[in-house]
């Protein structure tokens, strides 16, 4: 059995394709680590009726099974329709609203496999993955985002506000 080949590299993935990963390091990772650390911190500024962690995972999904439970619970994408569930149950239907406009991954993950996952996944969901790669310091530098030791994936939720607005420019300016 061969080993399931590496993620696309930014330049070799198609530019129409919004399920692909884009790869950010050195100055471009600083840039954008600053620049979504401010996002963060005035989106927080004018909505201060929750408590900060409240808050917080209102706007992000923190850490890989996070992650993938909110991929999983979102349809795949067929040509960007939504599927519509009429079941009583309105939990569920609250789950299937919830939708990740992108997902930040830290490359210095190890082992490997623990992430190997979300490629395939946020593909089948045509959610984009930010690869941020900082030798051995990317989780430590995505954790400080979020006032953590570390943290190997986050999902922006797609909720409309500053943050996604912020999210779609870079995204659109590195496609």
């Amino acid at each position: 059995m061969q080993p399931p080949p590496p993620p696309p590299h930014p330049s070799s993935s198609s530019s129409s394709s919004p399920s692909s990963s884009r790869c950010l390091e050195g100055e471009s990772l600083d840039n954008f680590l600053r620049a979504f650390d401010r996002e963060i911190e005035s989106a927080r500024s004018m909505d201060g009726a929750l408590p900060d962690k409240i808050w917080l995972k209102q706007q992000l999904a923190v850490g890989v099974n996070e992650v993938t439970r909110v991929l999983e619970r979102m349809p795949p994408n067929d040509d960007g329709l939504r599927v519509s569930h009429n079941d009583d149950n309105s939990n569920d239907a609250v789950h299937h609203h919830l939708q990740l406009q992108a997902i930040l991954l830290a490359s210095d993950c190890n082992p490997k496999w623990l992430t190997k996952h979300l490629f395939s996944l946020a593909a089948s969901r045509r959610v984009p993955i930010l690869l941020l790669k900082d030798k051995k310091n990317g989780s430590f530098r995505l954790g400080e985002v979020v006032k953590l030791k570390t943290a190997i994936a986050l999902g922006v939720k797609a909720r409309g506000n500053a943050i996604n607005q912020f999210i779609s420019s870079h995204l659109q300016r590195t496609t």
